[in-house]
């Protein structure tokens, strides 16, 4: 067997959130490419059926859950959605954002519960729904395993200069070790649980964020020593990795893929 075949992904079944645009398409596109069908939850119905169309236009089948996943509802509710569908091999846990730039000491309650649903919150409830299934199907005498990726951050490992929002870098943090937390304990059960923190990458809210304030991207691009921002694609390969048999004994890691700007 070539070592390339342990990067397949056939008859598998991806569950993936915010799975339509930038960094979600991209890994989504990426393991149907590996040969997985893909069921996903995003907000906006055009890029849903883009990315669908994407999906099966590689011959794989896509079943696509309009929806918030960063509200405990509407996770829960695509999480159910998704179950319906059949069992679920690989999770991602992609959505999440700051979305709301403020300093600490001027942050609403309520938006900081909210954004924390949104990155964290969001995470432990497919979790426990999704990869709680993997556990019963492992408890239950399946053979399959399961796989889970936590899209965390390299702002969970560092303190971005000249922006609030600090809720960003709590949650993230918080993703870092609930992975770490959650991979010990589904081991037993072939749940390997791993967590990708992506460094600056030119996403649709980057590329917004480049033309109202250049400056700032410029003096990030200054930080990084590979010299530029990352491109969603990039990030495609190293979930494909995760989600295989190729990683079958990788879990509890923390994969950063920044460019080096956490080296400095």
């Amino acid at each position: 067997m070539s070592v390339l075949d342990r990067f397949r992904l056939d008859g598998k079944r991806l569950f993936i959130t915010g799975g339509s645009r930038g960094l979600g398409r991209e890994m989504a596109l990426a393991i149907a490419d590996a040969g997985a069908d893909v069921v996903m939850v995003g907000r906006d119905a055009a890029s849903l059926a883009q990315t669908a169309a994407d999906i099966r236009a590689l011959g794989r089948r896509c079943h696509a859950i309009e929806g918030d996943a960063g509200t405990p509802e509407g996770c829960e509710r695509a999480c159910t959605e998704a179950l319906a569908h059949g069992h679920i091999d690989i999770l991602i846990n992609n959505i999440g954002g700051r979305r709301i730039n403020v300093p600490i000491e001027e942050q609403a309650l309520a938006d900081w519960q909210t954004m924390m649903d949104l990155n964290l919150t969001s995470t432990f409830l497919c979790t426990k729904l999704i990869g709680g299934a993997m556990v019963a199907r492992a408890k239950a005498g399946g053979t399959s395993g399961g796989r889970i990726i936590n899209i965390a951050s390299m702002s969970g490992i560092v303190a971005n200069r000249g922006i609030g929002g600090r809720h960003y870098e709590t949650a993230k943090a918080a993703v870092i070790h609930f992975t770490r937390a959650t991979a010990a304990d589904w081991a037993p059960h072939r749940i390997t649980v791993n967590a990708i923190l992506p460094g600056f990458f030119m996403t649709g809210p980057n590329q917004r964020w480049a033309r109202e304030n250049p400056a700032m991207i410029d003096n990030i691009r200054a930080s990084v020593p590979m010299g530029d921002a990352g491109q969603p694609e990039d990030l495609g390969p190293l979930a494909v990795y995760l989600a295989s048999d190729a990683a079958r004994y990788m879990t509890g890691s923390s994969l950063l893929i920044d460019g080096g700007y956490t080296i400095w």
